[in-house]
This record gives structure tokens, C-alpha cells and sequence, in this order.
């Protein structure tokens, strides 16, 4: 799969079939679209193109500096790849962008840029200044233009009953394993191992500190969870905690993952996590010893978790 950071890095070089949106989480109600998409390719001898763009339409629109969303970036791209698409377009959302018509939209970017053959869409797509011109619009384009266009019907997304939405609710509800069922995958943090206050190692559990410099992806609700690192090509059973460590008064947000049986200095490294059950709340404990004694029994419950995964 090929990545652009822009439409004018674009250069097609045959007819495309192309499908628009945020796609957060690529997640199972998307794979309807997205499969689709990469069959018609292969039968008609087109270019897969997924124009996405960045930063989030409603951040500029609406001025929404509260939206969070499921996939960094660099995660959706390596989601998309895995589904076969073979261009993925991030362009950049600004003012400008937002001010063109539905025409100048479908006739600059889709047949200019784009070199559409067939386009794809949601049953509830809205595209052009202010969102003002839908799929009806679209195919009266399609008919000015020249290409095709195709609606995924609202039942066969539906039957799926899966939205962006309720995956964000769930993982700040801490059901992580409803929103991984919906996802089709495990969630993932993705950041850098930073140093910490390092009292993890003084208890027998030292912790990796993960940055994520993205400020819009969405953290799941506080606590201690059950993951797994992707760390050196190795997949590394581990327990994390999303919080503010209050047994140690820090109050500072961070996310820290004890990895079991590791003891590799991987400071400065990304690492990516896939976040698989909830344990539990995080917890105020009396004294250190008291926090040790739980995340014994943590480790233990996590270690089962495995053993019976695999059992």
C-alpha cells in the first residue's frame, strides 16, 4: 500500500475506485465497504484509492477540540494495508478545503485528481461545503462525469450494528471486550517507552512508561488491564495500568505496562499494545505492600487468562 500526505502527491495511473471518510477503528461495520472496494479492483483492473483527511473535518467545521478518535494515523494505515487497499490519501483538512461546493468537490478531487472510475460510499454520506449534496446528488455527478457510483445499502451496514460511536462509549466504559467485538481486533496504544519515577522496579514490578504524542487518541477508561507488546518483532504477554497511581499521590495521567518475563532495556522505543480484558478499577492501596500483594494477584490472573486462552 502506498501513503500520501496529500492529493497532489497523487498520480494514478489507471482509472480508480475510490471510497471517502474518516473509517476510525477500520472497524467490522467498515470491512463491508473496504472488501468490497478490493474485490471490484481486482475484477475491473482499477486502483483501490481510500481518501481520508486530516485533522478532522469537525475539528475545523465545528471547532469540536473534544473529538477523540480510535486509530492514530500510522495505525489505520497499517489496518488498511491489511485489508488490501492500495492507496491511502490523508489530505489535509483546512478552511479552504472545507469551502468547496459539491461541484467543485466531485470535479477538482474525484475526476481531476482522483481519475475516478466507480466511487463507493455509506448509505448516510454527505460530502461538499457544509455537507449540503448526498448520495442522490452523487449520482447525478456520477451521470455528468462519467463514473459509477455505489451505496452500501443502510441494512447491510446495519446488520452489523457496529459505529465509531459505540466503540468509543464501550472503551470509556472500560468494556474493552465489547469494543474489540466490534472492532474485529484487539484496541492498541501505540508511543514511545519513556522514563518514569522508575518505584515500579523497587516492588519487583518495573513498568514501561508509553507516550502516545497524539492528543486525539482516545485512552480507555482508567484501570489495570490485560495486554499484549509488540516489542522487536516479539509479542510479549503483559498487564497495564491507565491512571494517576494514586497509592503514590502522583495525580499526573500516565500508562504503564509491566512486561512478563522481559527484561530488555527498550527506553526511547515504540512499542504498540493491544489491550485485551479489563482486571479491574485502579485502586488506592494503604501501603506499598498492599499494592504489591494486588498486583501479585494480577499477575497471576493475567498469566491465567493466557494459560486458558491457549488451553
Amino acid at each position: 500500500m502506498k501513503i500520501y500526505q496529500s492529493l497532489n502527491e497523487f498520480k494514478p495511473s489507471r482509472k480508480t475506485i475510490v471510497t471517502l471518510g474518516t473509517f476510525d477503528g477500520v472497524h467490522l461495520g467498515h470491512n463491508v465497504i473496504l472488501d468490497k472496494i478490493c474485490n471490484i479492483a481486482k475484477q475491473e483492473n482499477l486502483e483501490s484509492v481510500l481518501l481520508t483527511f486530516f485533522p478532522h473535518p469537525r475539528l475545523i467545521v465545528s471547532n469540536d477540540s473534544e473529538i477523540k478518535m480510535l486509530n492514530t494515523m500510522a495505525e489505520k494505515a497499517m489496518l488498511l494495508k491489511l485489508k488490501g487497499i492500495q492507496n491511502f490519501i490523508i489530505h489535509p483538512f483546512d478552511k479552504l478545503f472545507s469551502e468547496l461546493s459539491p461541484r467543485e468537490f466531485v470535479e477538482k478531487v474525484l475526476v481531476k485528481q482522483l481519475n475516478i472510475q466507480k466511487i463507493i460510499i455509506g448509505y448516510d454520506h454527505k460530502f461538499g461545503k457544509n455537507r449540503a449534496a448526498d448520495f442522490n446528488d452523487l449520482i447525478a455527478f456520477g451521470k455528468e462525469f462519467g463514473f459509477e457510483v455505489e451505496e452500501i445499502p443502510a441494512k447491510q451496514v446495519d446488520e452489523v450494528a457496529v459505529s465509531s460511536t459505540k466503540i468509543r462509549n464501550s472503551l470509556l466504559e472500560g468494556n474493552i471486550s465489547l469494543a474489540n467485538d466490534y472492532l474485529g481486533y484487539s484496541y492498541m496504544l501505540s508511543g514511545i517507552v519513556v522514563k518514569g519515577n522508575q518505584l515500579g522496579r523497587t516492588i519487583g514490578f518495573p513498568t514501561a512508561n508509553i507516550l502516545i504524542s497524539e492528543n486525539y487518541k482516545l485512552i480507555p477508561k482508567n484501570g489495570v488491564y490485560i495486554v499484549t507488546a509488540i516489542v522487536n518483532n516479539q509479542t510479549i504477554f503483559g498487564m497495564m495500568n491507565i491512571g494517576i497511581k494514586p497509592t503514590l499521590g502522583d495525580n499526573v495521567p500516565t500508562i504503564e505496562v509491566h512486561l512478563l518475563d522481559f527484561s530488555e532495556d527498550i527506553y526511547g522505543q515504540e512499542i504498540q499494545i493491544n489491550v485485551i480484558e479489563r482486571l479491574r478499577d485502579e485502586q488506592k492501596f494503604e501501603s506499598f505492600e498492599a499494592l504489591k500483594s494486588q498486583l501479585e494477584i494480577d499477575k497471576t490472573n493475567t498469566l491465567d487468562y493466557f494459560k486458558n486462552l491457549n488451553s
